[in-house]
């Protein structure tokens, strides 16, 4: 009788503990009260960064995803299911983007918390109010914001809802930190500023790409000390009139590509991806109508990103690759590709293989 009973008391200190009611302000300044860490979640953006900041572990208590953006990233998506089978096993929730989202599935599957990003939350409009006044908890999420305010406080936000709070901080920290060593060496060094342009490169040659205005790529070239010369014709992404690069005239330029592409000459970059291949499909730019007179062609300064290196709390890296690209001399020192590898082997249990990086 005494057994049970102190068994019955230290099975309820322990719930106690792991379970505490808490509030929080999302990113949209949202109060949102949830017992914390929350024991039935659903992801609908940022798969890795939750893994990343919650630990694997987190995976446990996710009841429900959006996998598409994962999923759209076969080879990681591949090399992560290997590791963990039961990420397959996940119900899948839709899209917001495609308007597949299902908000019964969504109910059905009943989470304590639903993450969304940013973008995600205003795109379902009125269906927020049928999901909250089922009693779905939504915390807002930004990482595509490519702001260092947004990054750590939806890093922070992982983090109490998964219960990795001091985990959390620690990433955080390391962000703010290389971002802030960044804008110190530029103040520091108050050198002319270079025009950069950046293309998805999914299209190919002959088709212009979409490019970015305040944010993702945008805000990272921004953030790395360059002049964008889409911020003034695109707000968030779109297509600039091919004139306009030209005459913008950029002084560096950068593909970005995911695994695969729509054609056999699309910017290809990431895991699995031979650098050889790469860097034959980055010099085929070099060879786009008009652009032979553009200072970043002339001087050979055309370089590709990983697409999927952005719009996450793992970009602190190509931060760094953006600076190195427009300051290679004040930025000599920096690693980019080995710090982006290096987020993984410190805080993920699986480490792609491929190409990141890339300078012709």
């Amino acid at each position: 009788m005494i057994k049970s009973f102190i068994m019955l008391l230290l099975t309820f200190s322990i719930s106690s503990v792991w379970a505490a009611q808490v509030t929080v302000k999302d990113i949209l300044g949202r109060d949102v009260t949830f017992d914390a860490p929350a024991q039935r979640v659903i992801v609908g953006f940022y798969p890795e960064d939750y893994m990343a900041i919650g630990t694997e572990a987190a995976y446990d208590k996710v009841v429900g995803m959006s996998k598409y953006i994962w999923q759209a990233r076969s080879a990681n998506w591949e090399m992560y299911v290997k590791h963990r089978p039961s990420l397959e096993d996940i119900p899948g929730i839709g899209r917001v983007d495609t308007q597949t989202f299902s908000v019964e599935k969504v109910i059905s599957l009943k989470p304590d918390v639903l993450m969304l990003a940013d973008w995600q939350y205003k795109g379902l409009g009125t269906d927020i109010e049928r999901l909250e006044s089922a009693g779905v908890k939504v915390i807002v999420v930004d990482y595509n914001a490519q702001t260092l305010e947004r990054h750590i406080k939806s890093t922070e936000l992982i983090g109490v809802i998964t219960g990795q709070e001091k985990r959390a901080a620690a990433i955080a920290a390391d962000y703010k930190k290389t971002v802030e060593s960044i804008s110190k060496r530029l103040a520091d060094a108050n050198l002319p500023t270079p025009k950069v342009y950046t293309e998805f490169g999914a299209s190919g040659v002959q088709e212009l790409g979409f490019t970015f205005g305040k944010n993702m790529w945008g805000a990272i070239s921004t953030m790395a000390g360059g002049d964008n010369i889409s911020a003034p014709f695109v707000e968030w992404w779109g297509k600039l009139n091919p004139e306009q690069v030209i005459a913008s005239n950029p002084d560096v330029i950068v593909i970005t590509g995911y695994e695969t592409g729509k054609g056999s000459d699309s910017m290809i970059m990431g895991q699995g991806v031979d650098r050889a291949k790469a860097r034959k499909r980055l010099e085929g730019y070099k060879n786009r109508l008009g652009w032979s007179s553009i200072n970043a062609v002339k001087n050979n300064r055309l370089y590709a990103a990983y697409h999927g290196a952005c719009r996450t709390i793992f970009d602190a890296a190509m931060i760094e690759f953006y600076a190195k690209v427009m300051y290679p001399d004040l930025f000599a020192d920096l690693n980019p590709e080995e710090a982006y590898l290096d987020f993984y082997k410190k805080y993920l249990p699986v480490t792609p293989k491929g190409t990141f990086t890339l300078a012709l």
